[in-house]
């Protein structure tokens, strides 16, 4: 017995070696079984015939990993694929965590009696019964692989429309020396029927017992590696493993191991998330119609996200129920205490934190973060539903929503929530409703800063204060360049409203402008999508020009007014003067900045960081620009020649 502990992980295992046949014979009795979120059994006909001729040459063909059930992990529990009905009635010793496909595999080919249903290399479903070639098999100069095959449901195999082998009868089995699989670990009539067959003919009992001797020995004696982890396991290294050894196939998160711990209990968390059939619409459904727009902030929640609030809300009660003693639980959303919320808790805080994502989703809304794309950071969606469930009807007054805002933007603008956040997630559930309840100021406000040459640097989406900057401008009152409507949530969806260049890339790149000065925040503003391809890649002096010849705005100073809804000095874009409009606009943003969090801005001399290196094109309207500011370019042109 091995056994490797810490804090946060316990691992009790052996490492052994099982026969083949006593893990298959496991199986059909049900004492092995699967855990219930395992994925479906899956292999194509060339894997199964390539494992086969593994194990017939006595291969290495991986390592099982078992979990002895009885422990403090409880997963519903799933026969093999392909057992006998009744081995579901069974309760299993262990559960396969890992080799699942190769013992499922093994077990349909070699003891199951009957057709196996594959898929072909085209991954399209077939149905195949298989053979061993003997005479083939015992042939030095033949693949191994080339000695099995696979033969239709009715036991041929085709040719065109060509019958070119038919094992329909085991007397035809016998005349063509082809042996099912499916009898290696039982072939005691199907040797006396061989022997009767051909009479006992020397040449064929000398085949036979060659074959039996080399192929059929190899399968009765094969010894699969297995590490069994004790019950004694804990549900964070049950988790880890799951992540170790489950690259190849789907990930398995703490939902999906939660899913099967609550399956034990009757309980369908995937269904609670998902919906459907008579469950009707699942939370996460709920949450994304709580805002009645496509697409909207609260559409790309992971059931993860959920967890994580339900267990912020469930330790942060814990901790509050023991108040006064020397070491009070912890609150925590980490991955392993995801696994130990009690069912009856889940059900009980699981429509709170339901209701808190979809209050802060609105609140958001409201502050014009109308889309996913524009959510600064998703991870800060998951302790602002905490605190809204956890603050219940005072987080509808006025000041109290005042306060989450000036939380949420030093989050944004202090980038605190893009590493490291489930401890952050931890302080600010109890910090945020205690500052507004009169305690101190929640470290998140503390710890945020915000320099002025950070604006140099944000280039893209890659950085929540980017998008956060462009939420602002629309908040404050921005205007679009060409029709001057003000950026509502029936606008925003309706005319694709993106972040785009004040002084187009084209005419930065004509007049020597360093990528590092044009692209960035600072030279960026919401616009339609209509009106920056009006734009295109001309001088502000020029499609200003162009703009007004629309006639949506009437007037040189009406057109003025809408550019300083932006926080842009229209002068300065009509004398073209690049620099001077940064310096001005610089200001303007930090003013903005400023105003969300409350806290005065840095304007001293540091090293910038930036989103990414630039010319990679991270900038998100980069390849549109590339076509819009090209066509832009030649329409001025055009217009300047008529």
């Amino acid at each position: 017995m091995s056994t490797g502990e810490n804090s946060v992980t316990r691992v009790s295992f052996d490492s052994t070696k099982k026969p083949l046949e006593e893990l298959l014979k496991q199986a059909r009795a049900g004492t092995l079984q699967l855990p219930d979120f395992q994925r479906s059994w899956v292999w194509r006909d060339d894997s199964l015939r390539a494992i086969l001729a593994s194990v017939s040459r006595s291969f290495p063909v991986g390592t099982l990993m078992t979990l002895q059930t009885g422990g403090d992990v409880n997963f519903k529990p799933r026969p093999i694929e392909g057992t006998p009905t009744n081995a579901g009635t069974i309760a299993p010793d262990a559960l396969v965590l890992d080799g699942q496909q190769r013992i499922t595999s093994l077990y349909q080919l070699t003891m199951r009696q009957e057709v196996v249903v594959t898929r072909d290399v085209k991954k399209q479903p077939i149905s195949r019964w298989y053979y061993i070639d003997m005479k083939a098999a015992l042939d030095p100069q033949v693949d191994r692989e080339a000695a099995i095959i696979g033969v239709r449901e009715d036991r041929t195999e085709l040719r065109g429309f060509e019958v070119v082998r038919d094992l329909s009868t085991q007397e035809r089995e016998f005349e063509q020396c082809m042996f099912p699989t499916n009898k290696i670990f039982d072939s005691d009539q199907w040797q006396m029927g061989f022997a009767n067959h051909w009479k006992f003919d020397q040449e064929k009992m000398t085949l036979w017992f060659a074959f039996a001797n080399e192929l059929l020995a190899a399968f009765r004696q094969y010894q699969m590696p297995v590490i069994a982890l004790d019950r004694s396991t804990s549900r964070e290294a049950v988790c880890l493993v799951f992540e170790k050894v489950n690259t190849g196939g789907e990930k398995l998160d703490a939902f999906e191991l939660l899913t099967a711990i609550y399956a034990a209990s009757e309980f369908d968390l995937r269904t609670d998330w998902r919906g459907g059939g008579e469950a009707g619409d699942g939370r996460a459904k709920r949450i994304a119609s709580g805002i009645p727009f496509p697409k909207n902030a609260l559409t790309q929640l992971q059931a993860t996200d959920f967890l994580q609030a339900v267990s912020l809300l469930y330790s942060l009660e814990r901790r509050r129920s023991h108040r006064g003693s020397s070491e009070p639980p912890a609150v925590t959303a980490k991955r392993d205490d995801l696994l130990r919320i009690p069912l009856d808790r889940y059900k009980e805080l699981a429509p709170r934190i339901e209701a808190g994502f979809v209050a802060a989703g609105r609140l958001l809304f409201s502050q014009h973060v109308y889309g996913v794309k524009d959510l600064p950071y998703q991870s800060q969606l998951v302790p602002f539903a905490v605190i809204f469930a956890d603050l219940a009807a005072d987080a509808d007054k006025h000041d109290v929503k005042q306060k989450l805002l000036r939380w949420w933007w030093c989050g944004v603008f202090g980038e605190l929530y893009g590493s490291a956040i489930e401890s952050r997630f931890a302080r600010d559930v109890q910090e945020v409703p205690a500052w507004v309840n009169g305690g101190e100021e929640p470290s998140t406000i503390r710890d945020a800063t915000f320099r002025s040459e950070r604006l140099d640097t944000m280039t893209s989406r890659l950085s929540a204060a980017y998008k956060g900057v462009h939420v602002l401008l629309m908040q404050a009152g921005a205007k679009d360049f060409r029709t001057g409507q003000a950026f509502s949530h029936m606008v925003y969806f309706g005319e694709n409203v993106d972040i785009h260049h004040v002084f187009p890339r084209a005419w930065c790149e004509a007049n020597k402008i360093k990528r590092s000065a044009y692209d960035n925040i600072i030279n960026k503003t919401p616009l339609f999508y209509k009106s920056n391809r009006t734009i295109g890649g001309s001088a502000p002096s020029t499609y200003l020009g162009r703009l007004l010849k629309e006639k949506a705005i009437d007037s040189v100073a009406e057109q003025d007014a809408v550019i300083s809804t932006h926080g842009i000095n229209p002068k300065l874009l009509r004398m073209d003067n690049f620099d001077a409009f940064c310096a001005e606009r610089r200001e303007e943003l930090l003013k903005l900045i400023e105003g969300a969090t409350g806290k005065a801005a840095y304007r001293g001399e540091a090293a910038p960081t930036e989103d990414a290196p630039l010319g990679l094109a991270e900038s998100d309207e980069d390849q549109e620009d590339e076509i819009v500011e090209d066509a832009g370019e030649l329409a001025a042109n055009d217009l300047e020649s008529a």
